[in-house]
Order: structure tokens, then C-alpha cells, then sequence
């Protein structure tokens, strides 16, 4: 038995750590080897729920039923990275810690149970409100970060016109100056002043 937990755990860091070298979603190979892990580790940690009875024994399965399933909603979250996958994770830790203080109740009786309950579900209740809020947040950072890049993306192009133009309407001012020096001269003197302003100012 410490043998085969030993090789889950080694396993497990293994992909942790492979995982965040990548920085992104771990392959198919690695879920995969996930999957294994994580039926090991569940496996083990019920094993020992089997030699006890009564509420104590419930207590040991809803616990190690619920670590199976914070980490499988963890592997996923590695697997497929997203703010949903986050939120998950969260209301599986929730579901978790409820299922094993639930249990924990009913070594009690009466008023004191029921407080017992109560205390429990509100504990769960705000842990999700916590998470669903945590989820809405990011999303709608992403979103705002992603309007405002359009909106950075647009103003820059109407800065870029603008600047254009500016250039476009000093170019007209300084040609109408030029071409009103040359009105000075006539003749040949005046077209060869008008040809040069013309070219000096890309109006040919």
C-alpha cells in the first residue's frame, strides 16, 4: 500500500510541476496519467473506511469521495484551462468540505444537529456565492480588458488620421503662402515659381 502511494504522489508532482513548465494545458498522455492517479488515490483512501462502522465510516467515505472529486475537477482545470473551470473547482471544494461536516452532524442529536446542519450548508452556500462572484469578476475583467483594447486599437487609428490631417492641412497652408509669393512675379519667373511649390508641396 505505501508503495503504490508513493508512486501516485511521486506521479502526481510529476505532472504538477510538467504542467506549469508548460504553463498551459497539460496533453492527453498527461490527463490520462491524471485519471490514473487520481482512481489510485481514491482507491487507498477508502480502503481504510472499510474496518469502521456507523457514522464514523460514513464520515471516511464522504471524505475520501470528496477528494476524488476536488481533484478530478482540478485535473480538468489543468486540462482545459478557464475561469469555469476555476469556478468548479471551488464549488467541488465546497461540496466536499459540506459532505464531510454534514456527516460530522449526525454524531449529534436534537436542536444542536440541526444547528450542526444549518452551519454546514451556510459555510457551503457562501463558499460557492464566493466563487461564482470570484468567476464574474474575472470574466468581466476580460471582457473590459478586451473593449478597451479595442478602444485603445481605435483611438490610435483615429490619432493616426488625425495626425494625417494635420500634416495634410499644413502642407495646403504653406503652398497657399508659396503660391501667393509667387503671384509677386510674372512671366516665366512667376510658372517656374509655381512649378517649384507645386513639386515642393506634392501638389503636380
Amino acid at each position: 500500500m505505501k508503495k503504490i502511494n508513493l508512486n501516485t504522489i511521486a506521479l502526481a508532482v510529476s505532472l504538477a510541476f510538467s504542467a506549469a513548465a508548460m504553463g498551459q494545458g497539460m496533453t492527453k498522455d498527461q490527463y490520462k496519467a491524471g485519471t490514473d492517479v487520481i482512481a489510485a488515490d481514491f482507491k487507498a483512501a477508502n480502503a481504510p473506511c472499510a474496518s469502521l462502522s456507523g457514522n464514523a465510516k460514513d464520515i471516511c467515505k464522504a471524505d475520501a469521495s470528496g477528494k476524488e472529486k476536488v481533484a478530478k475537477a482540478e485535473l480538468e482545470a489543468r486540462y482545459k484551462p478557464s475561469e469555469d473551470a476555476k469556478y468548479k473547482v471551488l464549488v467541488a471544494k465546497a461540496d466536499a468540505r459540506y459532505s464531510v461536516a454534514k456527516e460530522k452532524c449526525d454524531d449529534l442529536a436534537g436542536n444542536i444537529k440541526d444547528v450542526c446542519v444549518k452551519e454546514a450548508k451556510a459555510a457551503e452556500v457562501a463558499e460557492k456565492a464566493d466563487a461564482k462572484a470570484q468567476m464574474k469578476t474575472a470574466n468581466a475583467n476580460d471582457k473590459a480588458g478586451a473593449t478597451a483594447a479595442k478602444a485603445n486599437a481605435k483611438a490610435s487609428n483615429t490619432g493616426a488620421d488625425a495626425r494625417k490631417d494635420a500634416v495634410a492641412d499644413k502642407r495646403d497652408a504653406d503652398y497657399a503662402v508659396a503660391k501667393e509669393k509667387c503671384d509677386a512675379f510674372a512671366g516665366d519667373v512667376k510658372t517656374n515659381c509655381m512649378n517649384e511649390a507645386k513639386m515642393r508641396f506634392g501638389k503636380t
